[in-house]
């Protein structure tokens, strides 16, 4: 049902089941899915597409207007997967025409004050902590963790399944199934106890966790260590899923923060 205290535009369309609380503002072209609960004094600008049981906080902007100069007033979308929650304050912009769309997943959480650009893409099951700020053209892996207080510079990369952790300077490209500490941002391992979670083997982690050594630890520069991994591991999606990530680097990965102290395989 829908309170009468909240504004709806009349060309809004909201499906069965859709809860609004008063005060809240839904614009026109915004088109809300089945089960959605729309919190007191949230924003749904027009261009958001709002999937099935979503939570949508109080204070909330869901398809803002971009925060980008070049952005002259074109069509564009903000489209919100199923099952997302998006949590007091944060703020998701709308896209501009290099992409004409910001992306959030499904079963998503966006917790409170953190901001989404636009023409970021959010993937499945990720989980974006307390005021995490998230510039331009971000695209984030399934899986991903970024935690609080973390600040992502636009166009960068977090391969699926990576955890960052909390007051990171994100600058460089974050490849999958890896966490990111110190700073400058770093590898810091494998993502171990998320893969574990998530029903990787121990089998599948070892093998993950040797690849990584490969790239991080041995030395290499980037090109050669990709050759070596496709020679001596075997083939597997998350072998390819590494080197795919790693060669089409734009902004280059982070460092191992090992290699100022020629390399050397420490403990992690």
């Amino acid at each position: 049902m829908t309170q009468s205290l909240a504004y709806i535009h009349p060309d809004a369309k909201l499906a069965q089941g859709v809860e609004v609380e008063p005060f809240a503002m839904i614009h026109h072209d915004v088109e809300i899915g089945e089960g959605t609960w729309i919190g007191s004094h949230a924003v749904i600008n027009a261009g958001a597409r709002i999937g099935k049981n979503c939570r949508i906080y109080p204070g909330a902007v869901v398809s803002a207007t971009p925060q980008d100069l070049k952005y002259n007033n074109e069509y564009t979308l903000t489209i919100v997967g199923d099952n997302t929650t998006i949590r007091e304050y944060a703020t998701i912009s709308r896209g501009t025409e290099e992409h004409w769309k910001t992306v959030i997943g499904s079963d998503c959480l966006i917790m409170a004050y953190a901001h989404v650009a636009h023409d970021c893409r959010v993937g499945n099951s990720c989980i974006i902590g307390n005021n995490v700020q998230m510039a331009g053209h971000v695209h984030v892996g399934d899986w991903a963790i970024i935690s609080a207080l973390s600040a992502v510079h636009q166009f960068v990369k977090i391969g699926s399944h990576s955890f960052i952790s909390g007051a990171s300077l994100v600058r460089k490209d974050v490849p999958p199934f890896t966490k990111a500490a110190r700073e400058p941002i770093s590898y810091a391992g494998i993502n171990s106890v998320g893969l574990r979670r998530r029903g990787f083997s121990n089998e599948k982690i070892v093998e993950i966790q040797n690849i990584y050594r490969q790239i991080y630890m041995r030395g290499f520069n980037n090109a050669v260590a990709l050759e070596k991994v496709e020679l001596e591991s075997p083939p597997s999606d998350e072998r390819d899923e590494i080197v795919n990530f790693i060669r089409n680097s734009e902004r280059g990965i982070m460092k191992s923060p090992f290699q100022s102290n020629g390399g050397g395989e420490p403990e992690l």
